[in-house]
C-alpha cells in the first residue's frame, strides 16, 4: 500500500514538472510575462489541447504568429498590463446603439406620418373637386403645406444624425487599428494592411524589430519612462522609414512593411533607423539621470507575390532571434 502511494506521489510530481515546462515553454515563446493571468491561461492551453480555447490558439499562431495580450483578452484570458493597450470604449458603443435606436424611431415615426399625410391628401383633393369655396382651398393648402414643412425638419434632423452616426463610426473604426500609446497602426490594421498589398501584387519586405533589453527599463526605471522610451522609438521608425507602414505590433515589438523596394533598399533604410536610435541618450526627466542607450535588434525577409503572412513573418522572427543570439542592436536579413 505505501510503495503504490508512492509510486502515484512521484507520477503527479513527474505531471506537474512536465505542466509547469510547458508552460513556462508557452509564455517564452510568446514573449509573455509570467503573471498569475497569463500563467492561467497557458496552463488551460497547455492541460486541455482539444479545448477549443486551444483550438482556437492554433489557429491564431499558424506559421509562427506569437500571441499579443490583446489576443488573450479578446479569448477570454488575461488583463491589460497597462494603459498601451486598452479595452474599446464601451461609451462609444452605448452612444453609437443609442444613435442606431433612435435614427431607427425617427424613420418609423416619418414613415407613419407619411402615410397619415397620404390619406389627408386624397381626401383634401376629393373635397377639393366638390367644394367651390376658395376659402377652404386655402386652409387646406396651409395644412398641406405645413405637413411637407414638418416632413422636411425631420428629414433633415434623420440626415444629420446619421451623419453624426457615420463620422462615431469612423472615429471607432479608427481607433481599432491605432496603438493608443505611439499613434502607430496596431497588429490588426499590419495584418490588413500586408493582406491588400499582396491582393495587388505589391512588392513587400518584412521587417520585425524589437527593443533590447526593454524589461530592464522598465524593472528599473518603471513602466512610465518604458512608455517614453516606446514613443521615441515609434518616432524614429516612422521618421527614417517614411513612405512605409511602421506598426507596433505589441509589447516592445513594431513590424515593418516595405513596399516597392527591393531587401538591399530596405535594409538602407532600416539601419539608418537603427542608428539613428543606437545614437540617442536617454535621461530621466524628473531627475535627468540617465539611461543610456537604448537599441532594438531586427529581422528583415522578403516577401514572394502571394506568400501568406505567417510564413513571412516568421522567416523574419528567426532572423530577429539570431540578430538578439548575435549580440543585439543588429539587423539580420535574407
Amino acid at each position: 500500500m505505501g510503495l503504490a502511494r508512492s509510486t502515484r506521489l512521484v507520477a503527479a510530481e513527474d505531471r506537474a514538472a512536465q505542466v509547469f515546462d510547458c508552460v513556462r515553454a508557452f509564455l517564452r515563446l510568446h514573449r509573455l510575462s509570467a503573471d498569475p493571468a497569463h500563467y492561467a491561461f497557458a496552463h488551460e492551453v497547455v492541460c486541455n489541447p482539444t479545448g477549443v480555447l486551444a483550438q482556437s490558439v492554433g489557429t491564431m499562431t499558424e506559421g509562427g504568429i506569437r500571441l499579443s495580450t490583446r489576443d488573450i483578452e479578446t479569448l477570454g484570458g488575461g488583463h491589460a498590463e497597462s494603459s498601451n493597450d486598452p479595452a474599446p470604449s464601451d461609451g462609444l458603443v452605448a452612444q453609437t446603439q443609442m444613435q442606431v435606436e433612435g435614427f431607427t424611431d425617427m424613420v418609423r415615426s416619418m414613415r407613419a406620418e407619411t402615410a397619415d399625410f397620404g390619406r389627408d391628401l386624397a381626401a383634401s383633393a376629393t373635397a377639393m373637386q366638390g367644394s367651390a369655396n376658395s376659402d377652404d382651398l386655402v386652409r387646406l393648402t396651409a395644412v398641406m403645406l405645413d405637413r411637407v414643412r414638418s416632413a422636411e425638419a425631420r428629414l433633415q434632423a434623420a440626415t444629420s444624425e446619421a451623419d453624426q452616426l457615420r463620422e462615431k463610426l469612423e472615429e471607432a473604426r479608427g481607433d481599432a487599428r491605432r496603438d493608443p500609446l505611439t499613434g502607430l497602426p496596431n497588429r490588426r490594421a499590419f495584418e490588413e494592411a500586408f493582406a491588400e498589398h499582396m491582393e495587388r501584387g505589391t512588392r513587400l519586405c518584412l521587417a520585425v524589430c524589437d527593443v533590447d533589453r526593454f524589461k530592464r527599463v522598465n524593472d528599473q526605471f518603471g513602466h512610465s519612462v518604458g512608455d517614453r522610451v516606446l514613443k521615441a522609438i515609434a518616432e524614429a521608425l516612422s521618421t527614417a522609414c517614411d513612405g512605409h507602414f511602421v506598426a507596433r505590433y505589441g509589447g516592445e515589438e513594431f513590424v515593418i512593411l516595405f513596399s516597392n523596394v527591393d531587401l538591399a533598399k530596405a535594409h538602407t533604410t532600416l539601419e539608418s533607423a537603427r542608428l539613428t536610435v543606437d545614437a540617442k541618450r536617454y535621461r530621466l526627466r524628473e531627475t535627468d539621470t540617465p539611461l543610456g542607450a537604448v537599441t532594438f535588434s531586427a529581422g528583415l525577409s522578403s516577401a514572394d507575390v502571394g506568400e501568406p503572412l505567417g510564413a513571412v513573418f516568421g522567416r523574419a522572427d528567426k532572423l530577429l532571434y539570431a540578430a538578439k543570439d548575435g549580440g543585439r542592436n543588429q539587423v539580420r536579413l535574407t
